[in-house]
This record gives C-alpha cells, sequence and structure tokens, in this order.
C-alpha cells in the first residue's frame, strides 16, 4: 500500500532542485549607435553572468565583483569579452577599444567600446549611409536561454532581442562624411529592413516559457495546489486566480508602478510552497482553494517579473515585451499542467495513493518551500 507513495516520494525528493533562486533568466542589454565609420556600444550585464565569462573577474572568490577588480580585469574584459562581439562592415573587420567599464547599483557591469571601421579604398567625401555589421557571438558562451536586448540606434531606433543561434543585426551608419569607393552609388542593398515586432515578441515568448519551465518553486506550488482531488471547474478557477493574480504584478512591476524588494518576494514565495504542502493535509477539496491562489499568485508575478526587470528595457519595447513573456509564462504553465494532471489521474487508480500517497508528496513540497525560504532569508542577509 506504502509502495505506491514511497516511489512518488523518491521520485519528487530528486526531482526538487538545490537552488535557492530558480528566477534567474539571463538578461543583457546593449546599445549601438553607429556614426561614421565607427559604431558606439555600451553593454550591461548582471555581474554573476559577466563572472560566467571571465571566471578571474572575482579573483578574490568571495562572490562578489568590486570596482577594484574590474579595474584588474580591464585587459581581460577588452580580449575575452569586448572580442565576443563581432563588428564588421563591407566585409572587413571594425577595430574595438574598450573605453570604460563601471559597476552599476543594481548589481550590474557596464562596457563601453567603439569599433573603428576600416576606410573603402578610393576615398571619396559624400554624404551616404554606411552598414555596419554585428554579431555578439559571446551570446554563445552564455547559458542556454539568456537574452540580449539590443536598442540599434542609427537613422531610426530600433529594438532587438538577441539569443544563441540568433545573435546578429546590422545597423546603418547615418548619412556623414564616410570613406567610399570613387564613382560607387548609393547600394541599395545596404538597406536593413524595418524590425520586425513579431521576432522581439517571439523571443520573449520563448523567454516566458523557459522562466517558468525552469522557475522550480512555481512548478512545486502549482504541483502542490493539484495534488488534492478537484473537478474540472474547481481546477480551471484555482488556475485562472493564479493567472489572473499574477498578470496583474508582473505588469505592475515592469512598468515601474509598484515593485517589492526580492528580498521579501523571494521568501514569500518560499513559504506559498510550504502553505500548500502543509493545507494539503487539512483540505478536503479545491472547490474553495482560488481564494488561497489569488494572493499567492500576486506574490509569484512579482517573481516572474525580475527576468524582466533586470534588463531595464526602453519603455517602446515594454508592452511588446510585457504581452509576450506573459503568453510565454502562461504556455508553459499550460504544457506543465498537462503533463501532472494525467499523472495524478493515473496515480490515484492505485490503491494507496489517497491519502497516503497525497500526505506523503504534500510534506515534500512543505519541506522544500521552507528549506527555500531559510537559504533566501540566509542568502539576502
Amino acid at each position: 500500500m506504502l509502495s505506491v507513495a514511497s516511489a512518488c516520494s523518491g521520485v519528487a525528493f530528486f526531482g526538487i532542485p538545490s537552488r535557492a533562486n530558480a528566477h534567474a533568466i539571463g538578461l543583457s542589454t546593449g546599445d549601438y549607435a553607429a556614426s561614421g565609420d565607427s559604431l558606439a556600444v555600451k553593454i550591461a550585464f548582471a555581474r554573476s553572468e559577466l563572472a560566467i565569462l571571465l571566471p578571474s573577474l572575482d579573483d578574490d572568490g568571495d562572490g562578489h565583483v568590486t570596482a577594484r577588480e574590474v579595474e584588474s580585469a580591464r585587459k581581460e574584459l577588452g580580449s575575452k569579452v569586448l572580442s565576443r562581439v563581432v563588428v564588421t562592415s563591407n566585409g572587413g573587420p571594425c577595430a574595438a577599444s574598450l573605453l570604460g567599464a563601471a559597476l552599476t547599483d543594481a548589481d550590474g557591469l557596464v562596457l563601453e567600446a567603439r569599433f573603428d571601421c576600416p576606410p573603402v579604398a578610393g576615398r571619396r567625401e559624400a554624404p551616404l549611409e554606411r552598414q555596419i555589421d554585428v554579431d555578439v557571438a559571446l551570446l554563445s558562451d552564455l547559458p542556454t536561454g539568456h537574452r540580449h536586448v539590443a536598442r540599434v540606434v542609427g537613422p531610426t531606433t530600433r529594438d532587438e532581442v538577441l539569443f544563441r543561434g540568433s545573435s546578429s543585426f546590422a545597423v546603418i551608419s547615418p548619412p556623414a562624411l564616410v570613406a567610399l569607393v570613387a564613382e560607387s552609388p548609393p547600394s541599395n542593398e545596404q538597406q536593413v529592413p524595418p524590425v520586425s515586432h513579431l521576432k522581439s515578441a517571439w523571443g520573449f515568448f520563448k523567454m516566458g516559457i523557459e522562466h517558468i519551465l525552469t522557475g522550480y518553486d512555481h512548478l512545486v506550488f502549482l504541483f502542490g495546489l493539484v495534488l488534492l482531488r478537484a473537478r474540472l471547474r474547481e481546477l480551471l478557477a484555482v488556475v485562472s486566480a493564479f493567472t489572473l493574480a499574477h498578470s496583474m504584478t508582473l505588469a505592475l512591476a515592469v512598468l515601474g508602478l509598484f515593485s517589492p524588494s526580492p528580498k521579501f518576494v523571494e521568501p514569500a514565495i518560499a513559504l506559498s510552497i510550504a502553505y500548500v504542502g502543509i493545507e494539503n493535509f487539512f483540505v478536503k477539496d479545491a472547490s474553495k482553494r482560488w481564494r488561497i491562489t489569488f494572493p499567492f499568485g500576486l506574490i509569484h508575478g512579482f517573481g516572474f517579473a525580475g527576468a524582466l526587470q533586470e534588463a531595464h528595457l526602453p519603455r517602446a519595447l515594454i508592452p511588446t515585451a510585457l504581452v509576450a513573456f506573459n503568453l510565454g509564462v502562461e504556455s508553459g504553465q499550460l504544457f506543465a499542467l498537462a503533463i501532472v494532471l494525467p499523472a495524478i489521474r493515473l496515480l490515484r487508480t492505485h490503491k494507496g495513493f489517497e491519502p497516503q500517497g497525497v500526505r506523503v508528496l504534500s510534506a515534500i513540497v512543505a519541506l522544500a518551500g521552507g528549506t527555500w525560504f531559510v537559504l533566501r532569508v540566509v542568502q539576502s542577509g
């Protein structure tokens, strides 16, 4: 009778990760402004992300990057990080110069650089646009799922969402005194098509899916919610309340209207998981459970928002990012439930799963939430 419960507990136990914070989706930003024969670049990373590219950045190994360490690593930042931003024009490489590296208040690090492109042979001064091609190849060195939001400044300004496998774009240098081949007329082939809002939306949609499917605490919370026997209508009410609530706080945070500190949000999310696991011992059905999933969903929404807030997105890109990211989260959530619900329904056909198996799994959910709570409080201290 207890064999099913024991098997379930083993699967659940080994499926619970040891990470305290499950919301770290890599995100960086960059400004790319072309002028004449040069491209000015400013790239911002989370310090932890940059440490992946350059492990020696934290030379004392204390887990914190200081201004002194940044200055000491200036040469390596140029040779190992900046060199992975490949800039070319007319088939020739553009020389990179690191102008500055500085820490930001929001646990970030900003690199400023200039890329000087070689003039075309046969110099003739004329006001003509020039295309500069950029490949942010360093995305291949970062964890899968990292997103780079590039603001491209030329005759028009647009935003690109880049990721591994789609890391390149072109920027047009506005009409200026640039070096040209004599007698060479302007080429229509150098015109960059308008940015596809669909492409940007797709990037954030995929980011939302990845965020929920790697957000182990959110998945454990949902798992705890659906352990109890419930009719389809009751499950829809629970999931709808959670969706509505986290969509509201996600929008509030990303729009900059209200956003509590992660030091409070992350432990609160862990407590919500522990609460659901414990409540499963006392609640017989899920008919009124939407009442707790709504307030808990508000808290989880602030956790979802962290992935977008870290990027300091351009205001023009926020509506697209917000809608697409949220749709991605919902799609990932539905995908997870489509796997979990049939599995639980199958387990209910085994004698002993109810109530023993449900209690064992609920205890593991409560233990996971309690463990995450302690770890997050300690880490934020």
